[in-house]
């Protein structure tokens, strides 16, 4: 298992485009993958839960990573994180 802290670096947070590609990336991989904000769990293989964390820029998420492709699925996801989902 891996867990990681990320924080939302872009200025619209997570809104539907970063979401839906959040779990786009994740559904590429076995490893199970799930995202937590105050202690609130949600799967990151679902847009629904991935879309009620609400995380706005400033926001801190802790994910977590546990399977047979977990450090590539962690690789790929913080990398994704850093960059600002992208938009930056």
């Amino acid at each position: 298992m891996i867990v990681k802290e990320v924080k939302i670096i872009n200025k619209a947070g997570m809104h539907t485009r970063p979401a839906s590609a959040i779990v786009k990336i994740a559904a590429k991989y076995k490893a199970e993958f799930f995202l937590s904000r105050d202690g609130f769990e949600v799967n990151g293989k679902s847009i629904i839960g991935v879309m009620t964390l609400a995380a706005e820029q400033g926001a801190v998420l802790e994910l977590r990573f546990e399977g047979p492709d977990e450090e590539k699925l962690c690789e790929e996801m913080t990398g994704f994180f850093e960059r600002g989902f992208d938009e930056l």
